[in-house]
């Protein structure tokens, strides 16, 4: 039996979620999203908790069983309480600034970089202008997003000027030694 496939989800209160034949549907506070049920898993929904099961001991059912739940989990904690992540800008003159609905990004190059943010993506600039917190309620969106961001100006490895996410370790290089 799948270790995380068998664990149960409980439903916080706000937060609706209908099953249909092969999807759930979830509707909370931040938002609505729906997750397709790969065929061979069940979903149950008793009493405020969701569990999974599945039909047979195949192997592609059985790594659907862990993924489909790990899905769900992330869409009912996104539901209910969201996703944060936080961008370092480093390097000096490196800067960004939220206008509406655009970040607008000052990296070293000859003209400024404008970067759209999607819906259901919210982004502000910190900091004087060297941290950028996105928030979302959707995990594989705002992990897009800030991807797409940190590629902009990726960090490198002699200086760790760039975009980097909190809490990432850039791995100095040595430079060039004379001799």
């Amino acid at each position: 039996m799948s270790r995380i496939g068998k664990l149960p989800i409980a439903i916080p209160k706000g937060l609706e979620v209908k099953i249909t034949e092969n999807t759930i549907h979830a509707k909370g506070k931040l938002g609505e999203l729906t997750e397709v049920i790969p065929a061979g898993i069940k979903a149950n929904l008793e009493e405020g908790v969701l569990t999974f099961s599945r039909e047979n001991e195949e192997k592609q059912t059985r790594i659907n069983h862990g993924m489909v739940r790990a899905k769900v989990a992330n869409i009912v904690k996104g539901l209910s309480d969201g996703f944060i992540r936080n961008l370092n800008i480093i390097g000096v003159g490196y800067r960004a600034e939220a206008k509406g609905d655009f970040i607008v990004f000052s990296l070293g190059y000859s003209h400024p970089i404008y970067y759209q943010l999607p819906k259901g993506v919210t982004g502000e600039v910190q900091d004087k202008g060297i941290t950028v917190i996105l928030k979302s309620f959707d995990k594989v969106l705002i992990g897009q997003v800030a991807s797409e961001i940190r590629a902009l100006r990726p960090p490198e490895p002699y200086k760790g000027k760039g975009i980097r996410y909190a809490g990432e370790f850039v791995r100095q290089k040595e430079g060039k030694t004379k001799g």
